[in-house]
């Protein structure tokens, strides 16, 4: 993924040297999106005419010091424009090596008449782009996103009257794949347009005055009339209205010029928009925002802002809501930490309370998911549960599946959701299915969200964002309220997701006299948890020492299993993520056939081994391993003397329920992953 942002100032009086600390500071708050490369582009003349464009390989500090060395003769940043617009973008490298000219943004051609930020895969773009070199086009980079630049300079070309709006539709159309764009020309001064499909995209509004309306109606075309060319076909879109005539939203009374644009009250019109991939970027700028959904295509025209759609579907919000962020500034900053995954890790003994308060009541013993309330009759009638997710969601799933099948007594299937899409998988109408994602924008399991939804079946979101296009595409769900993950790899937000899925679980057997006392034991064992979080937190120096031992081998193995089977996925995940060793979770029930044969002495093995129902299992596990020489590190619960004397090191965790017990000895993988990766560094 790649991190946009886009700064639009409208008669808001900006030096140079402001817009580029906008625009700079805008991309550091998503450097966890990318970080082999980034760039800026902005207006080289102060009427729009001239665009300049600053890439750089690494990481975004590289791109600032090469910006303010150019405040040495080569960049006037004294110089003020009241209106102005830049583009950013930090990049993860999916098509061209890091470098340069492979770099976003991406332009049109040497004279950088449009030029374009980029989210996503463009999976059409060879067909696109030997379509444009038969027209002329020479093409200078690897990407996939120069090939938007170029077919909208071709467009524009063969149709010079249709406005950047209209060219963007036209050019958009053409388009297959996930995206999130941001673009600006020196054609079109003054004016940005912005869209997605697949790839999260907000907008954020900065005005001294009221805003004129709380919701921007949706426009659609009146006619569409294709414009034969010998070159392609195109669509022109002269008429316009907005969708919502008879709705019940009441804009108001001091209307602008058209009730279907934006712009604040009042004779002050000066007002800033921010485009973002994440809503962390604009938090410290306004906290008011609108999230814009696939195919909505935003632009700004002269300070007005403006929302678009190319089709109109039959469930479409007939307009966009202005909505104010509860995000504080102090969530996304690092604080005292060295790191975001340092602070995340160690803000999980909150992150976990925030997730349960409000819903778990300990006196007496009581669930409260207001998310789903209403649809748990209709749950508990259906055939079958079905969790859907990737990567750390995924391992949630894991975590989670064991304590679900035990509280519902339905059977629960686990998907990654690349591979539920791949087999065309069966869905029926009373299937249930859970899609989880952090960032609710995950691609894959946003596309099985919509295949499953298309087949009747219930949708139950398990998201930390407001606002994501999972959470709206939902028919019920429950937020985790974790906070902001900033960092590239999940931590708190996964400890999150298993303490929502085991609230769903309890909701679901409150009504059972016989799971009574089970179910009691499990809300007191929340009750507990925060401070057992803490606890383990203490570990870190323990972690510390053992990472500078681990982070010289080439590959580790982490192994358990029942519960803690999902600890050495994720674990593994998290060790792969960040240090880049090789790293495999394994199923200690499967170590005969095949993985026993990757252990020696010199084979670094993790295992972990608690005090539950396959206590003893685990037990032989680590016994074949020392068999072979193996020296396991064991992490294990306080005081567990007869594991401990197997081990050649071990990690000791406070005891807690057996389906808790996973997020109490994830807590030392997590640490145990940064740490290494600190050593590396």
């Amino acid at each position: 993924m790649c991190g946009i942002f886009g700064f639009v100032n409208y008669l808001t009086p900006r030096t140079r040297r402001e817009i580029l600390e906008c625009l700079i500071k805008g991309l550091q708050r998503m450097e966890y999106r990318g970080y082999d490369s980034a760039g800026v582009a902005f207006d080289a003349d102060i009427n729009g005419k001239e665009i300049a464009i600053i890439k750089k390989t690494g990481k975004v500090k590289v791109l600032e010091d090469e910006i303010m060395n150019m405040g040495n003769g080569q960049l006037d940043f004294d110089v003020e424009f009241k209106t102005h617009i830049g583009i950013a973008h930090t990049r993860w490298a999916t098509h061209g090596v890091p470098n340069a000219v492979n770099s976003h943004p991406q332009r049109s051609g040497p004279k950088n008449e449009f030029v374009v930020v980029h989210n996503g895969i463009i999976t059409n773009y060879k067909d696109v782009k030997q379509f444009l070199i038969q027209k002329g086009f020479e093409f200078e980079s690897d990407t996939d996103t120069e090939v938007i630049a170029k077919l909208i300079k071709h467009i524009h070309e063969n149709h010079p009257d249709l406005s950047f709006r209209e060219i963007s539709e036209q050019a958009i159309q053409q388009l297959e794949g996930a995206f999130a764009l941001c673009m600006k020309s020196v054609h079109f001064p003054g004016e940005c347009i912005a869209t997605r499909r697949g790839s999260p995209l907000v907008v954020g509004i900065k005005s001294k005055t009221r805003l004129a309306t709380d919701h921007i109606p949706v426009l659609y075309s009146k006619e569409t009339s294709t414009i034969k060319s010998k070159d392609c076909a195109v669509k022109d879109r002269k008429d316009h209205r907005p969708c919502n005539r008879g709705s019940n939203i009441v804009l108001s009374r001091d209307r602008t010029e058209s009730t279907t644009e934006f712009c604040p009250l009042g004779e002050n019109r000066e007002v800033e928009y921010f485009f973002a991939s994440d809503a962390s970027a604009i938090i410290e700028h306004t906290n008011r925002v609108i999230f814009l959904e696939d195919d909505d295509v935003a632009a700004v025209t002269d300070g007005r802002l403006t929302i678009h759609r190319m089709v109109r579907n039959l469930d479409d919000s007939s307009a966009r809501e202005i909505i104010t962020l509860k995000m504080e500034i102090q969530q996304i900053m690092k604080g005292n930490y060295s790191s975001f995954m340092q602070k995340e890790i160690f803000e999980q003994p909150e992150s976990v309370i925030n997730t349960m308060r409000g819903r778990v009541h300990f006196d007496p013993d009581m669930i409260i998911l207001g998310g789903i309330k209403d649809y748990i009759p209709e749950i508990k009638r259906c055939r079958r549960l079905l969790l859907i997710g990737c990567g750390t969601s995924y391992h949630s799933a894991i975590a989670t599946r064991q304590v679900l099948e035990e509280l519902t007594e339905l059977p629960v299937m686990i998907d990654l959701a690349s591979d539920f899409l791949d087999r065309s998988t069966p869905i029926f109408r009373d299937d249930v299915c859970f899609f989880i994602s952090q960032s609710g924008e995950t691609a894959d399991t946003l596309l099985a969200l919509r295949y499953c939804k298309q087949r009747g079946s219930l949708i139950v979101g398990i998201t930390n964002t407001v606002g994501s296009s999972i959470c709206r595409e939902s028919h019920c769900g429950v937020h985790i309220n974790a906070g902001p993950e900033i960092g590239v790899a999940s931590t708190k937000a996964y400890t999150s997701q298993m303490i929502s899925l085991v609230m769903f679980a309890l909701v679901m057997c409150e009504d059972r006299i016989s799971i009574q006392p089970r179910r009691s034991e499990i809300i007191q064992g929340l009750r507990q948890l925060p401070d057992l979080i803490k606890e383990v937190l203490k570990l870190d120096d323990k972690v510390h020492a053992l990472a500078q031992e681990l982070y010289q081998h080439k590959s580790l193995l982490v192994m358990g299993r029942g519960f803690n089977f999902a600890t050495c996925l994720e674990g593994a995940l998290k060790i792969k993520e960040l240090t880049y060793m090789h790293s495999e979770g394994i199923l200690a029930g499967e170590l005969k056939h095949g993985p026993l044969a990757l252990v020696d002495k010199a084979m670094p093995v993790i295992m972990v081994c608690t005090r539950d129902n396959v206590y003893t299992k685990c037990m032989n596990a680590i016994q074949q391993v020392t068999a072979r020489e193996g020296r396991p590190v064991i992490v294990c619960e306080r005081g567990d003397t007869e594991i401990q004397k197997l081990s050649s090191k071990y990690l000791e965790v406070p005891h807690t329920v057996d389906c808790l017990q996973g997020i109490l000895t994830v807590i030392p993988m997590q640490l145990l992953s940064y740490q290494d990766r600190k050593s590396v560094v």
